[in-house]
C-alpha cells in the first residue's frame, strides 16, 4: 500500500439484513467493527464510499420503499461521503463507482460490509479485475448460514472462512482491522 491512496468501501450495510429470512448470522462483532473502521477513516479524513443495494425483487427486505433498504444507524453516510446505489451484486455494475475512484486517484480499496459471500465478494473480484488493490476486512464482513443442494447445513462461520480463503491472494488481501490500521499508519 505504499504511496497509494486508500478508500473505504462499505457494501450494503442496510437494515434489511436484520430480517430473519436471511438465516442464522454468525454471532460476531462485525457491526461494531464496521463502525470502528468507519470512524477510523473519518478521523483520518480518508475517502469513504457507501453502497446501497436497491433490490428489484418485490419480496426482498432491500426493496426501495421499505425500512430495510435504509442504511443501519451506525453506518449512515455523513456529508462528503459518496453513496452508490446498485441493483446488481457488484458495486461497479450500473454505478459510477469506478469512474469516481479513478477521478479521486484511489488505488486501494478496503472493503467491509454484508455479505462476504455475495456482494462483498463480487465487488472485490471485479475491483481486482479492474486493477485496484483490494483489501477485505475480515472482521468487518459477515456471512449467513447456507443450505447446500443436498440439504447440508453450512454454518455462517464456515461460509465466512471459506469465502475469505477463496479471495485471499487471488483477488484480495484479507486483513483484520488491526492489521489494516497498522498498514495505513506505516504509510508515508
Amino acid at each position: 500500500m505504499k504511496n497509494k491512496k486508500i478508500g473505504l468501501l462499505l457494501v450494503d450495510v442496510q437494515n434489511g439484513f436484520n430480517d430473519p429470512s436471511w438465516g442464522k448470522l454468525a454471532d460476531d462483532e462485525s457491526q461494531k467493527n464496521i463502525l470502528k473502521i468507519l470512524n477510523y477513516f473519518r478521523q483520518k479524513n480518508r475517502p469513504i464510499y457507501h453502497v446501497q443495494h436497491l433490490s428489484q425483487n418485490p419480496k426482498s427486505p432491500l426493496k426501495p420503499g421499505q425500512p430495510g433498504v435504509e442504511f443501519m444507524d451506525f453506518a449512515k453516510p455523513i456529508f462528503g461521503e459518496r453513496i452508490f446505489q446498485k441493483h446488481a451484486h457488484s458495486s461497479f455494475i450500473g454505478t459510477l463507482l469506478e469512474q469516481i475512484l479513478r477521478q479521486e486517484n484511489i488505488h486501494t480499496l478496503a472493503i467491509a460490509g454484508i455479505t462476504v459471500d455475495h456482494c462483498v465478494s463480487t465487488t472485490a473480484r471485479m475491483a481486482a479485475d479492474l486493477g485496484f488493490e483490494v483489501i477485505i476486512i475480515e472482521d468487518a464482513t459477515v456471512a449467513f448460514e447456507r443450505i447446500g443442494l443436498d440439504g447440508t447445513q453450512f454454518s455462517a462461520e464456515l461460509v465466512h472462512a471459506v469465502t475469505l480463503a477463496s479471495l485471499h491472494h487471488e483477488f484480495a488481501t484479507v486483513l483484520t482491522i488491526k492489521n489494516l490500521i497498522e498498514s495505513i499508519e506505516s504509510m508515508p
